[in-house]
């Protein structure tokens, strides 16, 4: 495969800046959204070769990476509007969304509020769920474990889980000092889990039209009881699990990921 490589751009929303990988390519727009605390950079094992048949975004979402840190607003509602504002200033005419835990989250949100602007609909680990009224608590717990800063890129691969896991969540960290610290703001993170913590979002995806994938590793989160009732919700949906994988499978087994989504997105287009 031909090297390809990304270039950064920017769209604002009422003052939020959003920074998204551009990594070019022809054919229909596919827009990759990371999950809670996770950064655009990864989908850079999977983004090359879907470039070479579609255009494809990977953003990094409010509160992360190189987005804005600290925006006044963090509902599910502002996350949806920036996935529809980078498709509209982007140029990107009814892209696929494809997202991969809270991204998948806010990748179904936007299929439901926006039909006529979803091609199609790709969830990794994720789904209609909740409530969870604890999932603030368990998730603000396990930012605060985290010993940042690290002394280095290694010691928080290390933490972090270690092999290709541990590589895509320390690359989206930033060295200062000789030190190594998250791009994102605890606080920020917590309160984009509100609306999660005290419902289920089983209405919006009744109103998903558009085809749908749903990609499960086989020791994720998604317990087989959801998964079953989103495929009796909406029958146009396909659910594949990953055997050995589990709720990071997009960074343990990009090469599987790839074929299912090519094969997806070419069933798509015909």
């Amino acid at each position: 495969m031909p090297e390809r490589t990304w270039s950064e751009r920017t769209v604002e929303r009422e003052g939020v800046r959003l920074s998204c990988r551009d990594w070019g390519g022809s054919g229909p727009p596919v827009v990759l959204l990371h999950g809670l605390a996770g950064h655009a950079g990864e989908w850079d094992a999977l983004a090359p070769a879907l470039s070479l048949r579609h255009r494809v975004v990977a953003v990094d979402q409010r509160g992360h990476g190189a987005s804005e840190r600290l925006p006044r607003e963090a509902s599910r509602a502002a996350y949806v509007a920036d996935v529809v504002a980078v498709s509209e200033q982007l140029d990107l005419d009814r892209p696929v969304l494809m997202g991969q835990s809270l991204g998948g989250h806010t990748a179904m949100l936007t299929a439901a509020a926006h039909p006529h602007l979803v091609r199609a609909l790709v969830l990794i680990e994720a789904g209609p769920g909740g409530p969870n009224p604890n999932v603030q608590a368990e998730i603000g717990g396990w930012l605060d474990a985290w010993p940042t800063p690290f002394p280095s890129r290694e010691a928080a691969v290390a933490f972090l889980g270690g092999g290709t896991v541990g590589e895509g969540w320390a690359a989206g960290l930033e060295e200062r000092g000789g030190r190594w610290w998250p791009r994102f703001d605890r606080d920020v993170m917590v309160a984009s889990l509100a609306e999660n913590a005290r419902r289920s979002f089983w209405e919006e995806w009744a109103k998903v039209t558009c085809p749908a994938l749903a990609v499960l590793g086989q020791s994720g989160v998604i317990p087989p009881r959801e998964s079953e009732a989103m495929l009796r919700r909406h029958p146009g949906t396909t659910a594949v699990s990953v055997p050995g994988t589990g709720h990071d499978l997009h960074l343990e087994r990009p090469d599987v990921l790839r074929h299912l989504l090519l094969r997806f997105l070419d069933e798509v287009a015909a």
